[in-house]
């Protein structure tokens, strides 16, 4: 019991030191996004992948933005680790993709990445591929010295308060982030299910 309370004390500690400015921006460049016609490729590798999969069903369904993720696509994820090596496989899809200056790209990943240490080299290739076209790129990540937190545009950092509990704490913080992404008036356009129904209710 003293785990599991000390676990959800920690996540407020989180959640109430959350820089709420940076996912402002972010919500403004979201909907500058979408006035602009522009796609959101969201990327991660393990259970940011996952949450990375979650995140564009929101963001296409609810905000009506054009949004895919690489690792949905297993067939060709596989194909393309299997040719060109697992570092290359975010870059080459991205450029098949033709991503353009209008897109942008949301990272969700623990590390962040880093070159001296040789961990998660492909999400740094994609970033460094991203720069090249001038597109946008966000992240959420739980390390200040990551890679992505140099390069981002706009990056959310996680705030550590347990060490040994980084990696959950980071992909907790991510499904509650782009949860308040498309839950906001300025970018939500659609209800989901359960909302519309509780409406219908209300005006009967």
């Amino acid at each position: 019991m003293n785990y599991l309370r000390s676990f959800i004390e920690e996540h407020k500690k989180i959640i109430t030191s959350i820089n709420l400015t940076h996912i402002n921006l972010l919500l403004k460049n979201l909907v500058k996004l979408r006035k602009n016609n522009g796609r959101l490729f969201i990327i991660g590798v393990g259970g940011s992948s996952a949450n990375a999969s979650h995140a564009v069903n929101d963001f296409r369904k609810l905000c009506n933005i054009e949004c895919y993720s690489p690792t949905d696509n297993v067939a060709e994820l596989t194909a393309r680790t299997n040719d060109e090596g697992w570092e290359n496989v975010f870059k080459d899809w991205l450029i098949v993709s033709k991503l353009q200056k209008k897109d942008a790209i949301l990272f969700f990943s623990v590390g962040g990445g880093s070159k001296e240490k040789n961990i998660s080299v492909n999400l740094i290739k994609a970033a460094q591929f991203a720069k090249t076209k001038k597109t946008k790129i966000f992240s959420i990540i739980g390390n200040q010295k990551g890679y992505l937190k140099k390069i981002s545009d706009c990056c959310l950092l996680i705030p550590v308060v347990n060490k040994k509990n980084i990696t959950p704490h980071t992909e907790y913080m991510q499904v509650l982030i782009w949860h308040m992404l498309v839950s906001h008036p300025l970018l939500k356009y659609n209800l989901t299910k359960w909302e519309e129904v509780s409406n219908l209710k209300d005006k009967k």
